[in-house]
């Protein structure tokens, strides 16, 4: 979502003349857009907004504009205690209040009419930075704004509001734009992407969606995050199996794998409904690739129901599993009700235990694509090879002479590891239609 809202900051900016550039010392503005759904994200953001405060005392004119989840939806009035050489305090994905502070020291040199059609933001009417357009191949396009579900560890409802969803016609017009820039794919963003459409009165809902982003001529890849559980329908499943542009891969967080757990962390079902998710899943969409999410070290997660989560991850072997260790976040129910009892060093034990656990897990399964040929959206270069990822979001790298930016591209996997995969580009044309490619069979694309 940051990295949305931060391009989109960075095309309003372009729009009134500046240019980005590298170093923060040549800069006239700088915006720092920020996180807080961890405590380490949010010291390091503190760290970073300090370390320019000599650059604001040695430049008084640098206007310096704090923003993200650190400011909020209910005003900035205490971060603007702490950081009184910051010029301008902006919520999550709103770069308004940046646009209004360089329209009021430009004004007297503009005609109101000039004024507002260089500082409008037009919702939808997106044009990408500079550097990204033409050279971005996968973009991220928010659906659904803050949250209103309020899991009792989480901050995003007190920081980015209550659930907003964008019209059909705006994200449509988004996603057209993005292609018409060279984007191929794009990932449908939300706190709870599922819910999309149910803040709205005989809304639409998100397979309403994908149908109609599906009909976008030169987009040739739709993803979505990230889900939650009591959202992910059947009718949700089948449209991503119906849709050849819908990527067999699905993001749905468990966070623990022990019903008391969950229902301190106020998330709404139970181990075994997951468990019964994951088989729907499966059956409904083949070939699916998963990923979720786990907290360790909630508060009072004793060793035992620790050991309920591993258990469970071991049982499922899912795709991927993004580990954080619990830390209190101010305002959640966690921060104020329930003590932070768990060490940092049994924290990161825990942490450790499913981390060599999954890596073991992804390790097994991306073993199963060796000898095997992957298609493979390709979206930038890396070092000295190609990087892409398939439709089931596994990492390809590859090498090749040609411009492989924004191709589609099958590859031959010829080596595989827990993250990531190398392989070899091939010509499906020059096989009969039916042929069972092996390694020796396929040759190299030059």
């Amino acid at each position: 979502m940051n990295v949305a809202d931060s391009q989109r900051v960075a095309s309003a900016l372009e729009r009134l003349g500046y240019d980005a550039t590298a170093r923060a010392e040549n800069a006239d503005v700088i915006v720092l857009n920020t996180c807080v759904v961890r405590q380490s994200a949010e010291d390091k953001a503190h760290g970073r907004l300090s370390s320019l405060q000599p650059l604001k005392e040695k430049n008084p004119e640098l206007v310096i504009n704090l923003m993200g989840c650190m400011v909020g939806v209910k005003g900035s009035g205490e971060m603007q205690k702490v950081y009184p050489f910051v010029d301008v305090f902006s919520p999550p994905s709103d770069p308004q209040p940046l646009l209004d502070h360089l329209r009021s020291a430009e004004a007297q040199e503009l005609t109101l009419h000039e004024t507002e059609e260089r500082f409008a933001v037009m919702d939808g009417d997106l044009l990408l930075p500079r550097e990204a357009r033409g050279n971005l191949v996968s973009a991220f396009v928010p659906i659904v704004y803050g949250c209103s579900h309020a899991c009792s560890y989480c901050v995003i409802p007190f920081r980015r509001g209550a659930e907003q969803s964008r019209s059909i016609g705006t994200i449509t017009q988004e996603v057209r734009a993005l292609v018409d820039q060279g984007v191929r794919e794009v990932t449908l963003l939300g706190q709870i992407v599922d819910r999309y459409g149910l803040d709205i009165e005989n809304g639409p809902n998100l397979s309403d969606l994908l149908r109609v982003l599906h009909e976008i001529d030169g987009l040739d890849r739709i993803r979505f995050l990230t889900s939650h559980p009591n959202w992910m329908t059947d009718e949700l499943l089948h449209t991503v199996a119906e849709l050849p542009k819908v990527c067999e891969h699905i993001e749905v967080p468990v966070q623990a794998g022990d019903d008391q757990v969950l229902e301190r962390m106020k998330r709404g079902y139970s181990v075994d409904a997951y468990r019964r998710l994951i088989d729907r899943i499966r059956v409904i969409i083949p070939g699916v690739s998963i990923a979720t999410d786990i907290i360790v070290g909630f508060p009072g997660e004793t060793r035992a129901q620790f050991q309920e989560t591993y258990d469970l991850l071991a049982e499922l072997k899912l795709d991927v599993a993004h580990l954080a260790r619990y830390s209190p976040r101010p305002q959640t129910v966690s921060s104020r009700k329930m003590e932070d009892s768990i060490s940092d060093d049994e924290k990161m034990r825990r942490f450790r235990l499913l981390e060599e656990l999954q890596a073991g897990i992804a390790a097994e399964i991306n073993a199963t694509y060796h000898n095997k040929v992957v298609e493979v959206l390709v979206e930038e270069m890396h070092k000295t090879r190609w990087k892409g990822r398939t439709r089931t979001n596994k990492l390809v790298f590859f090498e090749s002479s040609q411009d492989m930016r924004g191709q589609t591209v099958d590859v031959l996997i010829d080596w595989t590891g827990p993250w990531s995969m190398v392989g070899t580009p091939v010509d499906k044309t020059a096989y009969p239609s039916g042929d069972q490619p092996t390694l020796a069979a396929w040759g190299p694309l030059q």
